[in-house]
């Protein structure tokens, strides 16, 4: 029986004109985030009345998906259609970091930077647009130096994950699987210790956030609602929350001055043949009481 609470939420729309927005990132006091189809990487400034303010910092046609800064600030991000992570210099050039196409299967995704600047990186393991089947993949490690290596333990469509604040923890989504996987994060930044975090059946994890009680808030792709989830827990757990999302969500972030704002990207669907050229997307925002916390 599903005693997860249901909850409702006041959303305030910050902007719209977006064709399908992923990897969105509270950084430097603006909300980031790419758009696959209009090939952008842009950044929010948010108004004192909860609204934004779109500035696009840089195109690229390779679809632009998740989003990572290295220490000393330069950006990174996924091209999702060559599997690539590249990386915008301090002068704005735009310049290759890693090349995954051979550690790979299907397109690259989401992905969480480490605080040393290590990357990890989702890809989807198949031709999903293609109409393959599902195939089990793993999750692909960037050095800071572009050296490119693989975690070893196969999982169905990694996509949104965090690390937790001792940075020694990344948790993981598998769109696929109905699960949240978590590895040690060693030393030299590879990851052991596979274990499952929290099972979440009959939902898709997509793009996701951590909080200060290291409950993660992710977007379920596969219904219009975002879900919180404890470790260790189910989602069907009285300390699941859910809520009704004003469209098809795929990717959300805490962030905001205080922590507590909960952005969600919503759209009518991910396929670029029903969401491009469309601008039917959006980013909308609700308060919450725990603030973020860990990494992205």
């Amino acid at each position: 029986m599903d005693s997860s609470t249901q909850m409702h939420a006041d959303w305030t729309l910050v902007i719209d004109g977006i064709d399908f927005g992923e990897g969105p990132r509270w950084h430097d006091g603006r909300l980031w985030f790419s758009d696959f189809y209009q090939r952008t990487i842009s950044s929010v400034e948010i108004h004192p009345d909860g609204t934004g303010t779109r500035h696009v910092e840089l195109q690229h046609d390779g679809r632009p998906s998740g989003l990572g800064w290295l220490p000393d600030g330069r950006l990174l991000f996924v091209s999702m259609l060559d599997r690539k992570v590249m990386r915008c210099e301090a002068d704005g050039t735009v310049v290759e970091h890693a090349d995954l196409s051979a550690v790979t299967g299907g397109h690259c995704n989401d992905m969480v930077v480490a605080e040393d600047g290590t990357a990890y990186v989702g890809n989807f393991g198949f031709d999903l647009e293609g109409g393959e089947g599902v195939e089990p993949t793993t999750l692909v490690i960037v050095r800071p130096d572009g050296n490119v290596t693989s975690s070893t333990h196969p999982l169905l469509f990694p996509n949104g994950a965090v690390i937790t604040p001792s940075n020694r923890t990344l948790i993981v989504g598998e769109t696929f699987g109905g699960q949240y996987t978590a590895f040690t994060i060693d030393h030299d930044g590879s990851l052991t210790e596979p274990r499952i975090w929290a099972t979440v059946r009959g939902t898709a994890p997509d793009g996701c956030t951590l909080d200060e009680e290291e409950g993660i808030w992710y977007s379920d792709a596969a219904g219009r609602q975002i879900v919180r989830v404890i470790g260790s827990g189910d989602i069907h757990d009285p300390s699941t929350i859910r809520m009704g999302t004003p469209n098809n969500t795929y990717a959300c972030m805490l962030g905001g001055d205080d922590g507590r704002t909960l952005f969600v990207i919503t759209c009518e669907d991910a396929s670029p043949d029903v969401a491009a050229g469309t601008a039917t997307g959006a980013i909308h925002s609700t308060r919450i009481e725990v603030a973020h916390a860990g990494r992205p």
